[in-house]
């Protein structure tokens, strides 16, 4: 005989059956939601090496004499690959070269050893090809920062890219065991394209580690004080493993260091200031300016090192300090050059301005002669799939037309109210180093660059 329930009992099973759907109903949104966020993780993850992430055409890229799996993230191009093995930093009596050795003779003179001879090291040969680790994750650089970006850097694939700066190399350095070293090289970043900016350019690191000793040499009583401290605390002034006295006693020494090298190329009276600064393997960190030409002109990076770098490379009883600048940057404002693109040329009339001279002369540059720009826009629908930037423009702008293209500027954005679809119209700026060209000339160039702007982002020529 089956059993009859009562009303209450009808509704205290309701209310339980409804409680442990409501449950489940939460684990599945709380589920759902985690799957939802591990899902944009791996869409925005910056690199990613799964057999899937292989793409179309050939597989292997051959880069330096060494060979390379390709993949999704190999955006590298012929055009920048031919700039590998140039070393204008190396060769004798070229602009860089000499700005390089006033850099490296300054470091030799100031810092000596007890025999007199130069403590710091120059590694001005190393392999421009790096790893993601050495690039970005030796420096603390966070795994979603900007300079990650495929618009930003020239990848290999996605293990390996050209080094973005030479910074790069300061781990593993340091794991070598060195305390004083200047790393000098070519450096590669995707960039706009105009007189001031090129994709291979080359810049200075130095980095100088002291133990406790060595930080407090000139101070009395030093050998009772410390460098490091336990539980402290993070502030403007210094890190929380290290103790005010040793990072002032450093920050001392390294600006002090700088402005020498300012007055050096600048001159004794050279207007100088420190400006607070933001960089992920130093803190605190300054961009130093000097007064150049009626403007302010940040001239280096710099700041005390990241104790988790020195602990990681295993120099974790060291304190240090490093910085950063450019070559070209300097020598354009030494030697009045006007162009970037002046010191990847051969020509003669250029490179014997600056023959068998010493790096302490003053040199100007004299043009050899001026050449007409030619000017041609172009226009275009962008892609549907938002994964287009400006930079794969200038990529491609720069593959066809080569050196010639001295400048491009996005002139006008345009967005179709009933298309949805958004327009850049671009101003090429064409002009030969070494010849006058003819729109004849310029309007094949241009055409071919039309073609494979259609072609390449699948796009429609306006």
């Amino acid at each position: 005989m089956s059993k009859v329930f009562s009303c209450s009992e009808v509704c205290l099973s309701m209310q339980v059956f409804c409680i442990v759907l409501l449950n489940l109903i939460k684990v599945e949104s709380a589920f759902r939601m985690l799957l939802s966020r591990l899902t944009i993780q791996m869409k925005i993850k910056p690199r990613c090496c799964s057999t899937n992430a292989r793409r179309e055409g050939p597989v292997h890229l051959s880069v330096n004499g060494r060979e390379f799996q390709r993949d999704t993230w190999s955006n590298v191009s012929s055009k920048i690959l031919s700039h590998l093995g140039k070393k204008l930093h190396l060769q004798k009596y070229h602009p860089l070269s000499l700005i390089k050795q006033r850099i490296v003779n300054l470091f030799y003179k100031r810092f000596v050893g007890r025999t007199g001879n130069p403590i710091f090291s120059v590694y001005d040969d190393l392999e421009p090809i790096v790893s993601i680790k050495q690039n970005f994750d030796s420096l603390l650089i966070p795994p979603y920062h900007q300079s990650r970006k495929k618009s930003d850097c020239y990848y290999i694939n996605c293990d390996y890219l050209l080094r973005a700066h030479t910074t790069a190399h300061q781990s593993e350095l340091i794991g070598m065991g060195l305390n004083n070293f200047l790393v000098i090289g070519d450096v590669y970043r995707r960039d706009e394209i105009d007189s001031t900016h090129y994709p291979v350019f080359h810049q200075v690191d130095a980095v100088r580690l002291c133990g406790k000793h060595e930080v407090f040499r000139s101070i009395e009583n030093g050998d009772k004080m410390a460098v490091f401290e336990n539980e402290g605390e993070r502030t403007a002034q210094k890190q929380e493993a290290h103790t005010l006295e040793a990072s002032k006693i450093m920050e001392d020494e390294l600006k002090s260091t700088l402005i020498v090298l300012a007055q050096d190329l600048f001159g004794q009276e050279v207007k100088y200031r420190w400006v607070d600064a933001y960089f992920p393997f130093t803190h605190p960190s300054w961009e130093l300016e000097v007064h150049h030409q009626d403007k302010w002109m940040e001239l280096l990076g710099c700041g005390i090192m990241e104790q988790r770098i020195l602990q990681n490379a295993g120099a974790q009883d060291r304190i240090g300090w490093a910085l950063g600048l450019g070559l070209e940057r300097l020598a354009m404002c030494l030697y009045d050059i006007p162009d970037i693109r002046l010191f990847w040329s051969t020509d003669s009339g250029f490179l014997s301005q600056f023959e068998n001279r010493d790096p302490h002369d003053c040199i100007k540059y004299k043009p050899v002669s001026i050449y007409p720009q030619c000017i041609n826009d172009i226009s275009f629908w962008l892609p549907n799939d938002g994964d287009y930037t400006s930079n794969d423009f200038y990529d491609l702008v720069r593959e066809i037309g080569g050196d010639i293209v001295e400048q491009i500027s996005l002139v006008d954005k345009y967005f179709h109210p009933k298309k949805q679809h958004t327009s850049h119209c671009y101003r090429i700026v064409y002009r030969h180093m070494e010849k006058t060209l003819t729109q004849e000339e310029v309007n094949t160039i241009h055409k071919q660059i039309e073609k494979a702007v259609a072609l390449k982002f699948n796009v429609s020529i306006r």
